[in-house]
């Protein structure tokens, strides 16, 4: 009881002191905007860890675990980022890939209340999985056995799949039958590992989408105009006219621009009395300069 204690309260230890480096952190960056004797370097270093870090959370939550410690080590930035959490995340992801569940399981058993309130059927897929090994290796009486004792309690919206899950016992392993044949193929085995990538996020994270795609539309939509996705009218230098940005831009808004600004598009000088606009017949516009 001493021992488990003891490292309950190392444990509390280590979790607060990682609150409070981060702290100190995001203090670091107010006290750079209230001082106005702070140099650029210092922003600009701030905002290259700030990227850095959502860097290794888009990692983390895509399931890229090996890139995401090697930058957070790189950077000496792991008591900024949740790579430990995710450690065991990975560890379960790669049970799943080797088509086992008992990893998977534990950790849903281990999360039941969490998971519960977010209405994660996990456990649920995880056993209907299972259910179709059984199948798979025509272990017919034991899924029947396993199914009145996993399935008797089932949840409401549950019991269609259930219904697919028993007519499946009708049927050879091979068959050609919808939607037995798409419960008999391996693909599913993936999808488990994608839902489970998305529960664990949901555990951890209030916001649906990582903060890096957040922030990065959120600038595409500050520069995003409609001539940005015509051939005609795109500018090298503008950031939303390149690919790949440009095809993330198409389904974002258009910035609300209350003043026109002519810019000549060879120069790149605005047009007005020091740069008078030429008008060629072919109806193009550009700067006298």
């Amino acid at each position: 009881m001493k021992r488990k204690a003891s490292e309950a309260i190392n444990e509390e230890m280590q979790v607060a002191c990682m609150c409070k480096r981060r702290l100190d952190h995001l203090k670091e960056h107010a006290n750079s905007l209230a001082d106005n004797n702070s140099s650029q370097s210092t922003m600009n270093q701030w905002r290259k860890v700030r990227l850095d870090r959502m860097l290794v959370d888009y990692f983390l939550r895509n399931g890229y675990y090996d890139a995401a410690k090697k930058l957070a080590d790189a950077t000496d930035m792991r008591d900024y980022t949740n790579v430990d959490i995710y450690t065991a995340a990975a560890e379960v992801e790669a049970e799943l890939v080797q088509e086992r569940t008992a990893r998977c399981l534990q950790w849903c058993a281990d999360n039941k209340s969490k998971l519960r309130k977010l209405n994660s059927n996990m456990e649920f897929k995880i056993r209907i999985q299972e259910f179709i090994e059984l199948v798979r290796v025509d272990q017919r009486l034991e899924a029947v056995q396993y199914a009145k004792k996993h399935f008797s309690n089932y949840e409401e919206g549950q019991l269609p799949e259930i219904q697919h899950c028993m007519g499946m016992l009708a049927f050879p392993s091979d068959t050609d039958v919808e939607p037995y044949k798409s419960l008999l193929e391996k693909s599913r085995w993936a999808d488990l590992v994608r839902q489970f990538r998305w529960e664990h996020a949901r555990l951890l994270h209030p916001s649906r989408l990582p903060l890096l795609p957040a922030v990065l539309q959120l600038g595409l939509a500050a520069l995003n105009t409609p001539q940005c996705h015509s051939e005609s009218t795109k500018v090298a230098a503008c950031p939303v006219c390149q690919p790949p940005l440009n095809t993330l831009a198409k389904s974002l808004p258009h910035a609300h621009c209350s003043h026109s600004r002519l810019v000549c598009r060879i120069s790149r000088k605005p047009l007005n009395e020091h740069n008078h606009p030429m008008v060629l017949p072919n109806g193009q516009v550009y700067g006298e300069k």
